[in-house]
C-alpha cells in the first residue's frame, strides 16, 4: 500500500440537527468539460467523480475501497485481474449497467483521443465473462493496476452511442462535454461552461447517501479576493482555495473553518526537449538552449525554492526534489536531495554551454490552475533574470493553457501532478517521464518529450516486480537518471488550505477531490 505518512483525510464536524439544503462552492478552476475521458487533470477528474463511478474508488482515508465493481481478484499467475461487478445498478436515465459499459467504457478511454489513455498502457486485452464478470489481461503482473484505475469512469454505451459520443473529442467536443448520464451520486441538471455547474442528488444511487444536499452550485471564481469575500459574506459555503494571506483572518471569524493539509501534487518546471529552436522571447528562433543538460541545471541552480516558499507560500509548502512528494509510495530517499540554490553555479554552466550573456525564452504559465500560480512564475521570471536569462511569461487560463502545451506552443512550462489512484511513482514515470507513445499509451502528459532508453526499459518491470526491494532499486534508479538529465525541475509540494463556513461538515483529501457526497450542512 502507498506509504502516506501524514493524516490524509481531515474533516471538520459540528453537533447540530441535520436538515436537508442547498450548497455553492466555489474554486478558481471551472472543469473544462464532462467527459471524464477527454481531459485527464484535478479539476476535471475531481468534479465527475460527484456523477460518474468508476470500478473501484479512493475512500476518506485514501484506500481502494469496491464502487462498482464488488471485488476484484488476480487472474491465474500475474495475468491480470478479474472484476466482479455490482448488480442492481441503473444509469442517471434508468438504464442498466453490465458489463458491456465496462467494455465500452475500456474501449473509449483506451482510444488514441483519450487524455487517461495511459491508464491502460499494461492491458492487452479485456474480456466480457458474463454480464456481470469483466477480465482485465496485462502484459506482466500488475499489483497496482486496480488503485491505478481509481479514477476511470463508467459510461453507458447505449447514451454515446445514441449521442454521438463514443470517443472522447478534447478539442471540438460532442454531446458528452456538457452533458451527463453517470451512476453517480449526483445527476447534472445545468451547465454553463465557466459560470456555473448545478448538480442534484441521484435519488437512485445504489450505495447510501452520506449528505444531506438538494442541490449543489459550483462557481469558479478567479480573483481570490472575490472568493474569499463570497466566503465571508455566506454566498456561497465552501471556496477552495483558501489564499494563504488571508487564512489566518479567516481562522479569526467564528463563522469560518480553515481546514489545512499537504496535497499529493508536486508543482515543477518542464522544458521542450525536442524542440530544435525557441520559439518565443528574445532568442525567438534561435537553437534551443534547453536541449543542453548544463542549462537546464542551471535554471533548477537559480531558481530560489526556498524564498518561494517563505513570500509566497509562508512557511505552508515543502520543497519537492522529485515527481512524487515524500509522502507517497516509491519516492526515492537516495535522491532525496534537491538542487542547490547557487547563483554563481548557475551563471557558470551556463557560460560552459555557450551562454555566458544568457539568452531569452518564452515561460507559459497557468493563472487560474494552482494556487498562486502565476505568482510563482513570476518570482521564476526575475531569479533567472539574475543569472542573464530573460523569460517572457506568458500567463493565461488553464482553458487555453493545456491546449497551448499540446500544441508545442512553449520554451518551458509549469505544471503540477498528482499520482492518481495509485499514489505511487510508476504514475509519473508513466505520465510525465516516459518516451511518448501512441502505441503504448505512454507519455501522454510529457509535453516536452523527455527520453530516456534505460528509463523506458525499466518502466515494465516497476509496474510487475513484487519485491519491494528490488522495486525499489529500479524506482531509485530511474529517479537518479531522470534528475541528473534534469528532465523537469520539480519546486515544491502544493498545500492544501480550503475555507468552509462554520455550519459545513466535509472531508479534505489530500488529493484535492473535492466530494460532495460526504458533505453535511447543518
Amino acid at each position: 500500500m502507498p506509504k502516506l505518512t501524514y493524516a490524509v483525510a481531515l474533516s471538520v464536524a459540528v453537533s447540530s440537527p441535520v436538515m436537508a439544503a442547498e450548497f455553492q462552492w466555489a474554486g478558481k478552476t471551472d472543469p473544462q468539460t464532462m467527459d471524464p475521458h477527454a481531459v485527464s487533470s484535478a479539476p476535471v477528474l475531481g468534479f465527475l467523480n460527484n456523477v460518474y463511478d468508476g470500478l473501484v474508488r479512493m475512500s476518506k482515508d485514501m484506500e481502494v475501497e469496491p464502487s462498482l465493481a464488488e471485488s476484484w481478484e488476480p487472474i491465474g499467475a500475474g495475468e491480470g485481474w478479474r472484476f466482479t461487478l455490482r448488480q442492481g445498478v441503473t444509469f442517471h436515465d434508468g438504464a442498466t449497467f453490465d458489463a458491456d459499459d465496462v467494455l465500452f467504457s475500456y474501449e473509449r478511454a483506451s482510444d488514441e483521443s483519450s487524455d487517461v489513455r495511459s491508464w491502460f498502457s499494461p492491458v492487452t486485452e479485456v474480456k466480457v465473462v458474463d454480464d456481470y464478470t469483466v477480465e482485465f489481461y496485462t502484459n506482466a503482473p500488475n499489483p497496482l493496476f486496480p488503485a491505478s484505475i481509481a479514477n476511470w469512469m463508467m459510461m453507458d454505451r447505449g447514451w454515446a452511442e445514441a449521442n454521438n459520443a463514443t470517443r472522447p473529442d478534447k478539442e471540438s467536443g460532442n454531446f458528452a462535454t456538457l452533458n451527463v448520464n453517470g451512476t453517480g451520486a449526483f445527476k447534472l441538471e445545468d451547465r454553463q461552461p465557466g459560470l456555473s455547474t448545478t448538480l442534484v442528488p441521484n435519488e437512485s444511487w445504489w450505495d447510501n447517501a452520506e449528505h444531506n444536499i438538494t442541490k449543489a452550485t459550483f462557481t469558479p471564481i478567479q480573483n481570490p479576493a472575490t472568493a474569499v469575500a463570497a466566503l465571508l459574506s455566506g454566498d456561497v459555503d465552501f471556496v477552495e482555495p483558501v489564499p494563504i494571506q488571508d487564512a489566518a483572518r479567516l481562522e479569526a471569524d467564528p463563522n469560518i473553518n480553515v481546514i489545512r493539509g499537504i496535497e499529493t501534487r508536486t508543482i515543477m518546471l518542464g522544458f521542450a526537449h525536442e524542440a530544435d529552436t525557441l520559439k518565443y522571447g528574445a532568442s525567438a528562433g534561435q537553437p534551443n538552449p534547453f536541449q543542453d543538460v548544463r542549462v537546464r541545471e542551471a535554471v533548477a541552480k537559480a531558481i530560489n525554492v526556498d524564498a518561494i516558499l517563505r513570500t509566497i507560500w509562508r512557511g505552508s509548502a515543502e520543497p519537492a526534489s522529485q515527481l512524487v512528494t515524500p509522502a507517497l509510495s516509491g519516492f526515492s530517499e537516495v535522491n532525496a536531495a534537491r538542487p542547490a540554490f547557487d547563483i554563481e553555479g548557475a551563471k557558470a554552466l551556463l557560460a560552459e554551454a555557450g551562454y555566458a550573456d544568457g539568452f531569452g525564452f518564452g515561460l507559459k504559465c497557468p493563472n487560474d490552475r494552482y494556487p498562486n500560480d502565476e505568482a510563482v512564475c513570476q518570482a521564476i521570471t526575475a531569479m533567472l533574470a539574475q543569472v542573464g536569462i530573460q523569460v517572457e511569461l506568458d500567463a493565461m487560463p488553464v482553458s487555453n493553457y493545456w491546449p497551448e502545451l499540446r500544441a508545442d506552443n512553449f520554451d518551458m512550462y509549469l505544471l503540477g501532478w498528482s499520482p492518481g489512484g495509485s499514489l505511487d511513482h510508476e504514475h509519473p514515470l508513466r505520465f510525465l517521464a516516459s518516451t511518448p507513445n501512441e502505441e503504448k499509451r505512454l507519455g501522454s502528459w510529457n509535453f516536452g518529450g523527455y527520453s530516456n532508453a534505460r528509463l523506458d526499459e525499466a518502466l515494465p518491470s516497476i509496474l510487475s516486480e513484487i519485491d519491494p526491494d528490488k522495486r525499489q532499486a529500479l524506482i531509485d534508479e530511474v529517479t537518479g537518471i531522470y534528475q541528473d538529465e534534469v528532465a523537469y525541475v520539480p519546486l515544491y509540494v502544493q498545500p492544501l488550505v480550503w475555507g468552509t463556513r462554520s455550519n459545513i461538515q466535509l472531508t479534505q483529501r489530500p488529493d484535492n477531490f473535492f466530494m460532495l457526497r460526504w458533505v453535511t450542512v447543518n
